[in-house]
């Protein structure tokens, strides 16, 4: 009898297709550019897929409303009769969508007001958000930037590359470059090229980012001319958008594939969202469903205070039930770190349970995801400025103003103040003998900053003269 294995069977590829669209070719199917050339977007368009209800109709009827566009392959993935289905719910206005609610901006996080030039966000110090384009394959109800994004009038210009390009030249404190829109995959193939090959060129630039949601809506735009011209680039990295398990489909484990055979690590943003990933049990599915096909969960968002997210927005502390949720209860890789992106612009804030009890000189208690409290042991001859001589071999990179509580730690100032807090406290007062600008120096810790002697240098016994007196000694 052979010892050789029987041949297997070949098997014809499965593609995720709702049964309006199963006599369109697979190679039509599956080309990229013809998914974007289909996609849907009206009540009659949509009615043909999927069972729309009337809040659907009037959202998709109603004036000035947020973009519409769904490609056929992610429309495959609704279920036509659930109005609950939660790939339905991101991508199918409801006419929820046009209730106000407090606190909604039409720019929340403070991104153009923090824009050097237009689409070039400067908000943490080595690091920048290069908006590179306002189109996308589908548009999410909860945009950030809905503002702008799925508008054609508000696009970037070669002359906005141009500018984008030249201050991150002029900067070279930027280390890492994030280009994000709309979504940079959706550009012409030439023009995205031009750009990673304007930004490898800057000697300073030392990691450049894609942030896209096109794996997810349209997994065929990630071939395997994408992936060879990315891979010129490195180290290039990419986070994608998958916001509930559903969306994992075949297609999409195939584009997460290449993508890492090319070397490119992946990471995954997700947000988020109220009857659509609320729940610990659908994040914990989601993340390892994640991991399996090679990408790591990297961030969960809270969402963001924009113009028609309300009824998708959760409060702050399901969030951090769901992490309470995924740490120690799944693999360490697979828990994301959940964020709230400040509004008016402060940047990503992390939040998350409280695992520290208590603290003591040289003890600190702790409790772990079960509940079980042990209790570390701090050194009490620990000297942290044994390292000093090694961190004075690596630079440090510049953070002009931003230094934030760091700077704190660090000894370069004792206190962060508001804005015109000096004023307020003065009261409307003149300056006298007691307070003046001259008398800055009351207000100056001993030792902080770098303008100012080391304490402990000042607590040192001043050297003997030869005569066995201090040189402090007038006598």
């Amino acid at each position: 009898m052979s010892n050789q294995k029987a041949a297997q069977p070949m098997t014809e590829p499965v593609y995720t297709r709702a049964p309006y669209w199963q006599d369109v070719p697979d190679a039509q199917w599956m080309d990229w550019r013809w998914q974007m050339a289909n996609r849907l977007n009206t009540v009659d368009e949509l009615g043909k897929v999927i069972n729309l209800t009337d809040s659907e109709k009037r959202a998709l009827s109603a004036k000035g409303l947020f973009r519409v566009d769904i490609t056929p392959y992610f429309a495959s993935l609704i279920d036509p009769d659930d109005p609950s289905c939660p790939v339905r719910l991101q991508v199918i206005p409801t006419d929820r969508e046009m209730v106000p609610f407090a606190s909604m901006m039409e720019d929340s996080l403070a991104e153009d007001k923090h824009s050097p030039v237009p689409g070039l966000v400067h908000r943490y110090p080595d690091r920048v958000l290069m908006l590179v384009t306002t189109q996308c394959a589908s548009y999410c109800r909860y945009c950030t930037r809905s503002r702008i994004v799925g508008d054609p009038t508000q696009t970037f210009s070669r002359k906005e590359f141009d500018a984008q390009i030249e201050y991150i030249e002029k900067t070279p404190q930027i280390r890492d470059v994030l280009l994000s829109g709309g979504d940079p995959m959706v550009l012409a193939p030439k023009l995205l090229d031009m750009i990673l090959a304007r930004l490898r060129a800057i000697p300073h630039v030392e990691i450049i980012r894609i942030g896209s949601r096109v794996p997810v809506f349209l997994p065929m735009r990630v071939t395997p001319e994408f992936c060879d011209m990315v891979s010129k680039y490195h180290p290039f990295w990419m986070n994608i958008h998958v916001n509930h398990h559903k969306e994992i489909t075949p297609e999409l484990a195939a584009a997460a594939d290449r993508l890492t055979r090319a070397g490119v690590p992946l990471g995954n943003q997700s947000v988020l969202l109220a009857g659509i990933n609320d729940s610990v049990h659908l994040q914990r599915r989601l993340v390892q469903d994640l991991v399996k096909i090679r990408v790591r969960p990297y961030y969960l968002y809270q969402c963001d205070l924009v113009e028609g997210s309300g009824h998708l927005r959760t409060s702050v502390s399901k969030g951090i039930e769901i992490i309470e949720g995924l740490r120690g209860h799944t693999s360490g890789y697979s828990v994301p770190t959940y964020v709230v992106d400040a509004p008016g612009g402060g940047g990503k804030i992390p939040v998350q349970p409280n695992y520290v009890i208590s603290q003591s000189p040289g003890k600190v208690v702790l409790r772990n995801f079960e509940g079980f409290i042990t209790t570390y042991t701090e050194p009490l001859d620990y000297d942290p400025d044994m390292i000093k001589h090694q961190e004075a071999l690596v630079a440090p990179r510049p953070e002009p103003g931003q230094e934030g509580v760091l700077g704190l730690l660090e000894g370069q100032k004792m206190f962060i103040e508001p804005a015109g807090f000096s004023d307020v406290h003065a009261r409307g007062g003149a300056e006298h003998r007691l307070r003046s600008g001259e008398l800055a120096h009351k207000w100056q810790p001993l030792g902080v900053g770098s303008i100012n002697p080391d304490p402990l240098k000042l607590a040192e016994p001043a050297p003997a003269d030869e005569n066995g007196s201090d040189n402090n000694d007038d006598a």
